[in-house]
C-alpha cells in the first residue's frame, strides 16, 4: 500500500509542478512575457511541486517509522497481563509477531489461543484505520502545500532562490547521509575491537607472529591472534597482483591513449573495462578450476612444487581483475597531458617513443602512482578470490608458491557458522576489519592526494 501512496503522491506532485507552471504564465500574460516575473516559470512550477512533494515526503516517513511500534504496543494492550507478564523480551516480540501473522491472514502452524485471535482482531482493525489515516493526512498535506505555494506565486516571489536554497540544502542532507555512515562504519569497528581488546593485548595483536584462535564457550581468548601472517599474506597477494595489472594495465594505456586508432580504442577501451564488471566469485572459480590447476601442472613440468590453491594463483588472477583499474585511470591521466609538450618534443626532433618516454610519462607520473594506488587498494580489499584460491594457510613465510591466508579469508572465517558475538573468536574480526579498513583508506588518501596535485598542475 505504500508503493500505492507513493504513486499517488507522485502523481499529485506532477499536477502540482503543471499547477505551478500555468499560473506563472498567467501572471506573465498574453506571449508568456516572462521578463515582467522574477524567475522563469519553470522555478515556479518546482517550487510548487516541492511545497507539494517535500512535506508530505517527511510525513510519510515518519509515519512508517513510528507505525510499527505504536501496533506493537497496541497489540500487547489486548493481551492479558498474565500472559505477557511472565514472558521475556523475546518472548514478546515472538508472540507479537504471532499476533501479527494471524492478523496478515497468514495464520500460524498451531491453534492459536483466544486471547490471540481477539488480539489479532483488534490490531487488524487498527491497521485499517492506520492505512485510511495515513492516506487522507499524507494526500491533504501534499494538497495543502500545493494550495499554499500556488496562493504565493507572484510576479516579484523569488522563486528561483527558494527552489535553489531547497537544493542546497537536499544535496548537503544527502553529503551529511555519507559522512554519517561512514562514521557510523567506523565507530561500530572500533567498539567491537577495543571490547577484543579486552580479551587479546594489542601488541599480542599486532606483532604476533602466530595465528590459531582456539574456539571455546567460556568467552576467554584461548590459543594465539597474531596478525602478521594475516597481513603478510595480503600484502603477498596484493603485491603479485598488482607485479601482473600495473605493466599490463599501463602498456594498455600508453597504447590506447597514444597509439591506437580513435576506431580502435572505441571499441577495445569498453570490452577491458567488462572485466571490472564480473562478479569477483567467478574470477575465484576460475582461479580455482583453471588457473590453479594449470600452474600445478606447469610447476610439476618444471620440477616445482606449486599447490594449486596458493598466494601465486589469487594473485595472478586478482591482477587480472585490477587491469581496468589501472589501464582506464592511467589513460584518463595520459590523455589529458597537455597537447603542447607532446608538440614541443617532436618539433624538437624526438621520436613518438620518446617523446612518450621522457615527457608524457613524467608529467603523467603523479596521476599514474594514484591509480596505481588506488588499483592497490581494491587488491588489498579482495575477499571472493583469496577465499577460494589462496589456500587459507596462516602461516608466516615467503613462499608464494604456497597456501597462504589473508585478512579478508579469516574475517569470513570468523563469522561463518554459529557464533557468539561476545567472544573473542568472533570480536577478532571486527580488529581484522579495523585494520584493514584503516590500511585501504590510508592509501585512498595518498592516491587521492597525488591524483588532486596533479589535477591542480594540468587543469
Amino acid at each position: 500500500m505504500n508503493l500505492l501512496l507513493i504513486g499517488i503522491l507522485l502523481a499529485i506532485i506532477a499536477v502540482a509542478y503543471q499547477i505551478g507552471l500555468t499560473r506563472s504564465k498567467s501572471i506573465a500574460g498574453k506571449g508568456n512575457n516572462s521578463a515582467i516575473l522574477h524567475s522563469r516559470p519553470g522555478y515556479y512550477g518546482s517550487l510548487v511541486a516541492l511545497w507539494c512533494g517535500i512535506p508530505a515526503a517527511i510525513l510519510l516517513i515518519v509515519w512508517n517509522i513510528a507505525e510499527p511500534s505504536i501496533l506493537k504496543h497496541i497489540a500487547l494492550s489486548q493481551l492479558p497481563a498474565q500472559v505477557v507478564s511472565g514472558l521475556s523480551a523475546s518472548e514478546v516480540d515472538i508472540l507479537v509477531q504471532r499476533i501479527q501473522s494471524i492478523a496478515s491472514g497468514f495464520g500460524v502452524s498451531d491453534t492459536p489461543q483466544a486471547y490471540e485471535v481477539a488480539a489479532a482482531q483488534t490490531l487488524k482493525n487498527y491497521e485499517t484505520i492506520a492505512l485510511i489515516a495515513k492516506f487522507s493526512v499524507v494526500i491533504s498535506v501534499g494538497l495543502f502545500g500545493l494550495a499554499y505555494a500556488r496562493q504565493r506565486i507572484s510576479s516579484q516571489f523569488r522563486a528561483r532562490n527558494q527552489v535553489e536554497k531547497i537544493i542546497s540544502i537536499s544535496l548537503a542532507l544527502c553529503s551529511g547521509i555519507a559522512i554519517l555512515t561512514t562514521v557510523g562504519i567506523v565507530m561500530s569497528m572500533l567498539s567491537e575491537a577495543l571490547h577484543f581488546f579486552d580479551f587479546v593485548s594489542p601488541v599480542d595483536f599486532f606483532f604476533g607472529t602466530q595465528w590459531n584462535p582456539g574456539f571455546s564457550t567460556t568467552g576467554t581468548a584461548e590459543g594465539s591472534y597474531g596478525l602478521l601472517p594475516l597481513l603478510w599474506g595480503t600484502i603477498m597477494v596484493s603485491i603479485i597482483a598488482l607485479l601482473v595489472a600495473v605493466p599490463v594495465g599501463l602498456m594498455t594505456a600508453i597504447y590506447l591513449a597514444e597509439y591506437a586508432k580513435p576506431r580502435f580504442r572505441a571499441i577495445v577501451k569498453p570490452i577491458i573495462e567488462i572485466l571490472a564488471g564480473i562478479p569477483t566469485i567467478v574470477y575465484g572459480v576460475f582461479a580455482l578450476m583453471i588457473i590453479g590447476p594449470f600452474f600445478h601442472h606447469m610447476g610439476e613440468i618444471l620440477g616445482l612444487n606449486i599447490n594449486a590453491t596458493s598466494a601465486l594463483t589469487a594473485g595472478f588472477v586478482m591482477g587480472i581483475m585490477i587491469i581496468p583499474f589501472v589501464s582506464s585511470l592511467s589513460d584518463d591521466i595520459i590523455t589529458q597531458v597537455p597537447r603542447s609538450l607532446r608538440d614541443g618534443s617532436l618539433g624538437l626532433g624526438a621520436t613518438k617513443s620518446e617523446t612518450i618516454l621522457k615527457v608524457v610519462m613524467p608529467a603523467a607520473l603523479p596521476g599514474v602512482v594514484g591509480a596505481f594506488l588506488l588499483a592497490a587498494s581494491r587488491a588489498i580489499g579482495e575477499t571472493m578470490i583469496v577465499v577460494l584460491a589462496a589456500g587459507n594457510s596462516p602461516l608466516l613465510h615467503a613462499n608464494p608458491l604456497e597456501a597462504v591466508s589473508t585478512v579478508t579469508v579469516t574475517i569470513v572465517n570468523q563469522l561463518t557458522g554459529d557464533t557468539d558475538f561476545a567472544s573473542p573468536q568472533s570480536l577478532v574480526a571486527f580488529a581484522l576489519g579495523l585494520t584493514l579498513f584503516v590500511i585501504t583508506l590510508g592509501l585512498n588518501i595518498i592516491a587521492l592526494y597525488i591524483v588532486r596535485k596533479y589535477r591542480e598542475q594540468y587543469e
